[in-house]
């Protein structure tokens, strides 16, 4: 399959996509919970359904309505075999969720998610008194409780979604637990963990990211939770819109602990018309100049600021191009390359992106089956010169399914 996008100034109001990481983190503490959660809002993306099989299997009662899930708690196995789909957050975070349960339990993946490794997962969960057996370092895996707390020692450079599970699952061990953390990336992910935590009753305490003492024996209070809007998703609608156009995105936290909200800075630096009351944020087209930014603890924002940078006067650098490791994937080349066919330079020395604005040409990108880059050349296609062409535009279902039908609700021509 592919879509064509030409040149268009685009204008309107539209509603942000719900959290895709939010909802997968409200799935697991509906699913630890004693009683019926209601997720307001949520995201029906792919990662999203399948953290729901995930959970269902693990013993959830499950109700979808149109723009809610009820969940019912409950940890009486169903299946043995559980499927992450392509979801790095699903595989990360399940796995300590299921090792508090006595059975063995065998997770499986699709896609990229064979190719990432998965043993930083196996040496946190044996320090913590359970069993676990892979692949070679690969999925699938065995993991085999339960886990009985206590301490342990992880890596975090790599994600920070490991540690997500184990914050959300230790809090049921029958032990205390203290989780030392190495070099830990993308804080504010664990910002939204403790968080969410919070809302669901479960305390944790941070000692400035460094160690996290865990109580055991706590309850997941169940509730009714709203999932807020997405900053990762919207931020191609905001570059699109500093770029071609006068949009307003209503359903975004301007106190999100998002750490993609950062893309309104980045915005403003490089001179797009910003503004934003409670939630609903106004981009208005501007003439736009190169920028600066670390993307080290949002490393999502890549794709979205290459767009960006690409209708920029001169040349903007972003930082935090070894974080781009073990994504749907290998995502800096990607963007290198996809944006070279649009006639974008993009230079790579280290860890710094060098991205060399200009006019973007009509051409034909691959979206290597990663959601992030197809996106990024949809946002840059508004200003081309001419058509942009891109291949397998269908993973965009991974995170936002409804991307194009928001973009053509803008005013984005396209065909298929």
């Amino acid at each position: 399959m592919h879509k064509t996008l030409y040149p268009s100034e685009i204008t309107g109001i539209i509603t942000a996509p719900p959290s895709k990481s939010m909802t997968q983190r409200a799935i697991a503490a509906a699913l630890l919970s004693q009683g019926t959660t209601t997720l307001l809002n949520p995201s029906f993306c792919n990662d999203s359904l399948a953290a729901l099989q995930i959970a269902e299997k693990l013993g959830a009662e499950i109700l979808e309505g149109n723009n809610e899930i009820t969940l019912s708690g409950g940890f009486l196995i169903r299946s043995q075999h559980l499927n992450c789909g392509e979801s790095g957050l699903a595989m990360r975070m399940f796995a300590p969720i299921a090792a508090l349960h006595y059975k063995s339990l065998t997770f499986s993946g699709e896609g990229t998610l064979l190719n990432r490794p998965v043993q930083m997962i196996g040496e946190a969960l044996t320090q913590l008194g359970a069993k676990f057996q892979s692949n070679n370092g690969f999925l699938p895996f065995n993991v085999q409780g339960p886990v009985k707390g206590g301490k342990a020692i992880i890596d975090g450079s790599v994600s920070s979604q490991l540690l997500t599970g184990l914050l959300m699952a230790l809090p049921l061990a029958r032990q205390n637990s203290e989780i030392r953390v190495t070099n830990l990336k993308s804080k504010p992910y664990i910002d939204m963990t403790i968080g969410l935590l919070s809302d669901f009753g479960i305390n944790i305490e941070n000692n400035e990211y460094k160690s996290f003492g865990i109580k055991g024996l706590q309850q997941y209070l169940a509730s009714e939770y709203t999932i807020e809007g997405d900053w990762s998703g919207s931020a191609f609608l905001l570059v699109a819109a500093a770029i071609a156009g006068n949009v307003k995105i209503k359903g975004l936290r301007t106190d999100s602990k998002q750490p993609d909200r950062a893309v309104l800075d980045v915005l403003q630096q490089s001179g797009a018309i910003c503004r934003y009351h409670e939630d609903e944020i106004v981009i208005l087209k501007s003439e736009l100049n190169a920028f600066s930014f670390d993307a080290t603890e949002c490393p999502d924002l890549f794709p979205p600021l290459a767009a960006l940078a690409a209708c920029c006067k001169g040349t903007s650098t972003i930082t935090g191009v070894n974080r781009l490791l073990f994504k749907e994937s290998n995502r800096a080349e990607a963007i290198r390359d996809e944006m070279q066919k649009l006639g974008i330079k993009i230079t790579i020395y280290d860890n710094e992106m060098h991205i060399e604005g200009g006019k973007v040409c009509a051409g034909i990108v691959n979206s290597h089956n990663d959601h992030r880059i197809a996106m990024m050349a949809a946002a840059a296609a508004v200003s081309a010169e001419g058509p942009v062409r891109i291949e397998n535009p269908e993973c965009i279902a991974k995170s936002y399914p409804g991307f194009f039908t928001d973009l053509a609700r803008l005013g984005v021509r396209m065909t298929e």
